[in-house]
């Protein structure tokens, strides 16, 4: 089993950024592919970026260019730095921990964590 518990929720002005951390706990996550949801309200729940146990990545095409996700297995953590944030990037943001390290984006993933609230104002 895997725990996962998200920090770094904000309120940041447009333009500004904001890194979020995904600490785990239940077992070391160098084997697992680690990623970033959001869902904004009123809607569904989106893949905004993804990491697989050897590093590759893979980014939402909203995001691409702005956010950047990584990962430090020595501390078993996850990050997620966002810049250049927008008002649509409003949401809460989850971690998420997938079993097969490969899995960027093919399947859903098998642990979460509870969320965390990011406000881009205006």
């Amino acid at each position: 089993q895997v725990q996962l518990a998200e920090s770094g929720r904000g309120l940041v002005q447009a333009g500004g950024s904001l890194r979020l951390s995904c600490a785990t706990a239940g077992r070391a996550i160098s084997t697992y592919a680690m990623h970033w949801f959001r869902q904004a309200p009123g809607k569904e729940r989106e893949l905004v970026a993804s990491i697989s146990s050897g590093g590759s990545t893979y980014y939402a095409d909203t995001v691409k260019g702005r956010f950047t996700i990584s990962r430090d297995n020595a501390k078993n953590t996850v990050y997620l730095q966002m810049n250049s944030l927008k008002p649509e990037d409003t949401a809460v943001y989850y971690c998420a921990a997938s079993r097969d390290g490969d899995n960027l984006n093919n399947s859903p993933p098998d642990y979460w964590g509870q969320g965390t609230q990011v406000t881009v104002s205006s």
